[in-house]
């Protein structure tokens, strides 16, 4: 991409607050938007090659939205956890395998998107967000939902197509969990606790394509309680 293309990029995000380059091949951030890094709210680099993104990320100080998604990100710098007015962070299909211990200081994150990485454990440092509401991590390869994820304050969590076998009852502890999908797991109809059905806020829990046949989710205990809950959404919907 030639030079005079990316200097009318830049021209434009000093105007707008809005820096959007996909599919371009960089392989590198465009250190020329630290520049900007006082005015930029949204940052869009999707479809293009970086393998990592530099610290200097954490100087955009009033940056609310950035997209990350098809990249070769594998690591994420520490000052990613600077940014104190990020809301929307996706980062779907790149090569993730962990998130840095900063994360949890993302304060105001609303929606983060990690679907299609290489996460092997469920990134713990989310239970610190107090504002997230919607969490992808669809397409990873974690085995388990820990205890520690009755600190989640997520509405909805998506966890389909992972390797999951085992969910700790505490999860029917979140405070605002709503939905959680868990379709495509290595689930046996055991390991889904009578907790979540009978004492939760979930009022979607989708376990289609698991280690057993859905009908008998009727057999377990606290189903009704589920059904119940399940039906009042639905209505309140219609």
């Amino acid at each position: 991409m030639g030079n005079s293309a990316l200097k009318a990029h830049l021209e434009t995000a000093q105007k707008t607050g809005v820096f959007q380059l996909t599919g371009k091949g960089l392989n590198e951030f465009p250190m020329d938007l630290q520049r900007l890094s006082a005015n930029l709210r949204m940052v869009d680099l999707s479809g293009n090659k970086m393998e990592t993104l530099p610290s200097v990320i954490g100087q955009f100080s009033v940056l609310k939205s950035l997209t990350l998604n098809s990249n070769r990100l594998a690591v994420l710098p520490d000052d990613l956890g600077k940014l104190k007015k990020l809301e929307n962070l996706h980062l779907n299909g790149n090569s993730l395998k962990n998130l840095p211990s900063s994360f949890g200081q993302l304060a105001a994150l609303k929606t983060l998107s990690l679907s299609g990485n290489r996460l092997k454990e469920f990134p713990l440092q989310l239970c610190q967000l107090r504002h997230l509401d919607v969490v992808d991590l669809s397409k990873n390869k974690i085995q388990r939902l820990p205890d520690e994820l009755e600190q989640l304050q997520a509405i909805e969590l998506n966890v389909n197509q992972n390797q999951v076998s085992q969910i700790s009852p505490h999860i029917a502890r979140c405070p605002r969990l709503k939905v959680l999908r868990l379709e495509e797991n290595c689930l046996e109809i055991s390991m889904i606790p009578n907790s979540i059905l009978a004492d939760s806020q979930i009022s979607l829990l989708a376990v289609e394509g698991n280690l057993f046949e859905i009908r008998k989710m009727q057999d377990l205990e606290g189903y009704d309680k589920y059904m119940e809950r399940f039906t009042a959404t639905k209505k309140k919907f219609a």
